[in-house]
């Protein structure tokens, strides 16, 4: 890896972050997942730096959400009890890209698709036992089922974004890496 290639990855963490941090955009809809398992395809060699790069993206835009809250702008807590659990469940997506084998389009796709469904299932799993720091359900079945309602309406927009945001993170990383590649002439 070298210097231009830190400079990106700095850039997309700084990037995914801001935008996480904007008030007006729809709750779920937000690149912390395609970061999570784009950082685990492109730095498996680098395992450590590839769960940093999400956590840091959240912290930076829990930080940046923190001081609307309290600036009455926002009315979402940037840190809350239990954030660590939140903070653990993003990391674990990374290990969705070190499982990828090769880097294809369609893996991307399918990595996509999944990483939003066990971050679903994850989270609100979470939310039903109050690890997280949210006691708000019953330990029953129907408490569980309740938590999974709850976070319905967040779902189809992680599926969205993480499908949306992995094209521009995998596709911008391929286009930064492959931009000296010469045009094809045709031969005669």
């Amino acid at each position: 890896m070298n210097k231009s290639d830190i400079w990106v990855l700095v850039i997309m963490v700084i990037v995914a972050a801001l935008y996480r941090a904007i008030p007006s955009r729809p709750f779920g809809f937000a690149p912390q997942l395609a970061l999570a398992f784009f950082s685990g395809a492109i730095l498996k060699d680098r395992k450590p730096l590839a769960f940093v790069l999400p956590l840091l993206s959240m912290f930076i835009s829990d930080v940046l959400y923190q001081r609307l809250h309290s600036a009455g702008l926002s009315p979402i807590w940037g840190f809350y009890p239990g954030m660590w659990i939140d903070y653990m469940a993003y990391a674990s997506v990374t290990i969705f890209g070190f499982l990828m084998r090769k880097i294809t389009v369609l893996n991307v796709l399918l990595t996509a698709l999944a990483a939003p469904t066990y971050f679903f299932l994850l989270s609100n799993f979470l939310t039903w036992t109050g690890l997280n720091g949210y006691d708000m359900y019953p330990k029953t079945f129907g408490g569980l089922m309740a938590a999974y309602t709850a976070g319905l309406p967040f779902y189809p927009y992680s599926v969205l974004s993480t499908v949306l945001f992995s094209g521009v993170l995998f596709g911008s990383w391929y286009f930064i890496n492959h931009r000296s590649l010469k045009p094809v002439v045709a031969v005669h």
